[in-house]
């Protein structure tokens, strides 16, 4: 291969042809055009005798050089020049050295664009290939050939390389290359993620031995980042940002996400000069806090830049009543006192009476000796624990005097001098026995200093073993739960306080409290010694899905971040009701930009332009020089008049328009034009919002659905339409879809008469806020442009609504983004088969939708990937069989004999 500075000839030997051009010179030069033929007809003797214009012997000298250019344009591109040319020192093997950890995911099309011009220039070059990826492998997943590769072989390899959510192996990828004996003379290309994960100078001197070394890495401000989880505890969600290297003052924002993809809110912050750290306070009602599943740096893909959280950070809010009036005279001796003291730094306390209590969200509810109830009171808080409530009662005098009639305890007390006086009393004070395996409080250690000198006593009964949470080591209960529909009631025998025993004082106290609370969302904590398996995982870009069928079970003692690698990706472990979770932040916190290299060493940056082929344009313009060079030889000889010479000249190039682009289908210009082509075939229209951007992915997003349409369903050539609300007519179409663009301008009235028309007539218009992901603002904006359109009562999807079975079942309606609400019309009357003349939702539909001329898919979506663009796709198809078909699916008449033949 040879090198003119930005271009290069992978095949230069074809150069020499350029000698021939004095050659071609000559044979054009001395070859002169066929005589011009001059009509001599007998009755026009004396016109035409001498012609206006002499037929040169020799072809003009313009056209020459016209010919000779094409014919150097020939030479040139059968040379196969190249633009911006990898360049790749040596000629020996060619070893690619690829980190491919969850640093290198952040701009991983880069890295593999590298890759591929790599593999390019040693196809060209014939040079054989050795590729080592530098991320351990997953248990049962075979390694990357040691040994040489033919530049194909490697390419399918580098392609099917993607990045992993755990850090890289550097050195022991090279103890693999040494071992696998490789050759020395070639050269090093070591696509690196620009990150220091221990001695980059002194892995590129190991790499050294095998050839030139040359180092692909990120620029300091393009390198990953890193999202820490924040501190379970009250107030705001405090999140730590680092970086790899400390520089300017750089704004970064992080993404606040709910368990279903749905963003909550977005914080904004700096990372300050001359530091590597920034921090954000995210600051939300605890209903909406305790929603929080996700944290996520915006525009960074990668598994760092994930922190997902788990039922440790919930604050559920706990409702706490006495009934004791020492709670005002003597606090310190009251129950609650020791129960706040402890649910403080986890939970949300809430002080009041039961009904006022109840009639907001809690999860846990505390009575402290709490005696006789009103019936109201009971009537709540049966309906409040069916539910799914947790009421945790504690023993007292008030409650022994009480308990005979009392319905709201898990088990009876006895009847008896010991219940009516409230104690039991013994010699020497009990001590508590070890939780039992069926108790939500096993694993915890039992503290030997912890006695109990007065409880209530339950009957005992048959059920009795299996309702008891805690027991002294006599066998008489201490704690006593039962299941209540969704909910639990549980009661400690003993007080809240250190009236009756000296739990309240010890730490146990606070751990048993803990995991009570937990179990007010269904979730109780795993023990110690327990084993969690792998519910749900993040791949290298920071994606949740399902486990990755290679990663193991993990025990409860050992789950901490130094555990991630391939056995144990990052992401949740345990089971659907007792979540725990694994980041890979705090494991790479501490990683930093790699360091200066060897001076032998050379540095190459991702930012330059990939290789292109510059063979396709240079035969393009050589073809049309030489359709010039007929159209004018046809000129020349007479075979076309001054004015048709002239015109083609003219037309010539614009003929050769499909030849050089694609062809755009323009249509036809004017009303009876825009009818023509919206009625040829169906079409579904988009609204023109002036923003070409947003027109552009409207056209694409209704294209891919089209695609989808003609390979699924029997509906053909839904080919998409932009309309003009302000010109175009609206009737020849059955669905409409309009995006919301911020800067869209008002309509007009005759707009909205035409847009009222056409709801009222059957016509259906899916209005997309597109604001899931941005807090509600295009929706704000809608409100404004429909001012003056007709829009019915709107209500939420219901679960049987026909947009929910018209070709697919479905329940959930994702587009681009996940978690937004679809609305229909209230009341579906009987315009249009009983069809909804307006959809609304803000998820970005067309963002899903959308595709590129060869079907591929022009943008990501969140948070379900490629199983939810499937849900984008079917929501598409239901909703345009919805417009097309009607509501036929909700037709009771034909029933009987459906199910009839069913039945056959």
């Amino acid at each position: 291969m040879m090198n003119l500075g930005p271009v290069a000839f992978a095949a230069p030997w074809l150069l020499t042809a350029l000698v021939l051009l004095p050659v071609i010179w000559w044979l054009l030069r001395v070859t002169p055009p066929a005589p011009r033929r001059i009509d001599f007809p007998p009755l026009r003797l004396l016109f035409g005798l001498v012609p206006k214009e002499e037929t040169p012997d020799r072809t003009p000298i313009w056209l020459l050089l016209m010919r000779m250019v094409a014919a150097a344009l020939i030479i040139l591109a059968l040379a196969q020049p190249l633009l911006n040319p990898s360049g790749i020192a040596g000629s020996g093997p060619l070893l690619l050295f690829v980190d491919d950890g969850w640093g290198s995911a952040r701009h991983w099309e880069e890295r593999q664009r590298a890759l591929s011009d790599a593999l390019a220039q040693a196809e060209r070059e014939d040079r054989p290939v050795r590729l080592v990826p530098t991320a351990p492998r997953a248990p049962g997943e075979s390694e990357p050939p040691s040994g040489l590769l033919k530049p194909a072989e490697a390419r399918s390899l580098a392609e099917a390389l993607q990045p992993r959510p755990w850090p890289t192996d550097r050195m022991a990828a090279l103890d693999r290359l040494e071992k696998a004996g490789a050759d020395p003379g070639g050269s090093v290309l070591w696509i690196s993620d620009g990150l220091d994960q221990g001695g980059a100078a002194a892995i590129t001197q190991r790499l050294s031995k095998y050839g030139a070394v040359t180092v692909f890495t990120d620029s300091a401000l393009e390198l990953p980042r890193v999202v820490l989880p924040p501190e379970p505890g009250p107030g705001p969600l405090r999140v730590r940002l680092v970086r790899p290297k400390a520089g300017d003052a750089v704004p970064v924002r992080v993404r606040v996400s709910a368990e279903d993809g749905s963003l909550i809110t977005e914080a904004e912050g700096q990372f300050r000069p001359g530091s590597r750290d920034a921090e954000l306070s995210v600051d939300l009602p605890l209903e909406l806090k305790n929603r929080v599943a996700r944290l996520s740096i915006e525009n960074e893909a990668n598994a760092g830049a994930v922190a997902l959280l788990d039922e440790s950070w919930r604050r559920r809010p706990v409702g706490l009543v006495s009934g004791s009036a020492a709670e005002r005279s003597q606090p310190l001796l009251a129950g609650l006192y020791y129960v706040e003291r402890a649910l403080e730094p986890f939970a949300e306390l809430r002080r009041g009476g039961i009904e006022d209590l109840l009639k907001h969200d809690l999860a846990v509810l505390v009575l402290d000796d709490v005696g006789a109830l009103t019936q109201g009171e009971v009537t709540s808080l049966t309906k409040w624990i069916d539910h799914g409530g947790v009421l945790l009662r504690f023993a007292g005098p008030h409650l022994a005097e009480n308990a005979q009639n009392d319905t709201l305890l898990p088990v009876r007390l006895r009847v008896g001098d010991r219940v009516l006086g409230g104690a039991l009393s013994w010699e020497q004070p009990a001590k508590l026995a070890a939780f039992s395996e069926v108790s939500p409080f096993k694993g915890l250690p039992v503290p030997p200093d912890v006695t109990v000198s007065r409880q209530v006593l339950a009957e005992p009964t048959i059920d009795l073993g299996g309702k008891t949470w805690a027991r002294l080591t006599d066998g008489t209960p201490l704690v006593t739960a039962e299941r209540r529909g969704d909910g639990w009631i549980a009661l400690v025998h003993t007080t809240a306080n250190a009236d009756w025993s000296n739990l309240a004082l010890s730490g146990l106290f606070v751990d048993m409290l803990r995991r009570v609370v937990a179990m007010s969302a269904g979730v109780a904590e795993e023990s110690a010694e327990g084993v969690l398996a792998p519910l749900e995982t993040l791949d290298g870009f920071g994606r949740l899905g399902p486990a990755a069928s290679t990663a193991m079970p993990l025990a409860a003692g050992e789950l901490s971040s130094k555990a991630i690698g391939p056995r144990h990706p990052p992401g949740y472990y345990g089971s659907s009701i007792s979540r725990r979770v694994l980041n890979l932040g705090p494991l790479v916190r501490d990683t930093v930009a790699m360091g200066p290299l060897p001076p032998t060493v050379s540095v190459a940056g991702y930012g330059r332009r990939a290789e292109q082929a510059l063979m396709p344009i240079l035969l393009t313009a050589a073809l049309v020089l030489l359709l010039m060079d007929m159209a004018i030889s046809l000129a020349l000889r007479g075979y076309l008049s001054f004015a048709r010479r002239r015109a083609a000249v003219i037309l010539l190039p614009l003929l050769l328009v499909p030849v050089c682009a694609r062809a755009q289908s323009l249509a036809p210009e004017g009303p009876d034009g825009f009818a023509l082509t919206a009625t040829t075939t169906t079409k579904l229209a988009f609204v023109r919002t002036g923003d070409a951007e947003l027109d552009r992915l409207s056209e694409a997003g209704l294209y891919g659905l089209s695609l989808v349409l003609n390979r699924r369903t029997a509906a053909e050539e839904l080919a998409p339409l932009g309309v003009d609300l302000e010109k175009d007519e609206l009737a020849f179409f059955p669905l409409l879809y309009w995006p919301i663009d911020p800067r869209q301008p008002a309509l007009s009235e005759q707009a909205i008469r035409k847009l009222n028309d056409y709801m009222k007539n059957g016509g259906m218009v899916l209005f997309d806020t597109r604001d899931q992901a941005s807090g509600g603002q295009g929706l704000h904006r809608l409100r404004e442009l429909a001012q003056g359109l007709d829009i019915p009562p709107l209500v939420p999807v219901p679960p049987d609504h026909v947009l929910t079975k018209a070709f697919y079942l479905i329940q959930d309606f994702p587009g681009r983004y996940a978690g937004g609400q679809l609305w229909v019309e209230l009341n579906e009357g009987r315009v249009n088969d009983g069809v909804s003349s307006v959809v609304l939702g803000g998820n970005d539909w067309a963002g899903a939708w959308a595709t590129d001329e060869a079907g591929r898919p022009l943008n990501a979506v969140v948070p379900g990937g490629e199983q939810q663009r499937e849900a984008a796709y079917r929501f598409g198809i239901n909703l345009v069989m919805y417009a097309l078909t009607g509501n036929y699916k909700a037709d009771q008449v034909h029933v009987p004999a459906i199910l009839e033949r069913l039945g056959q």
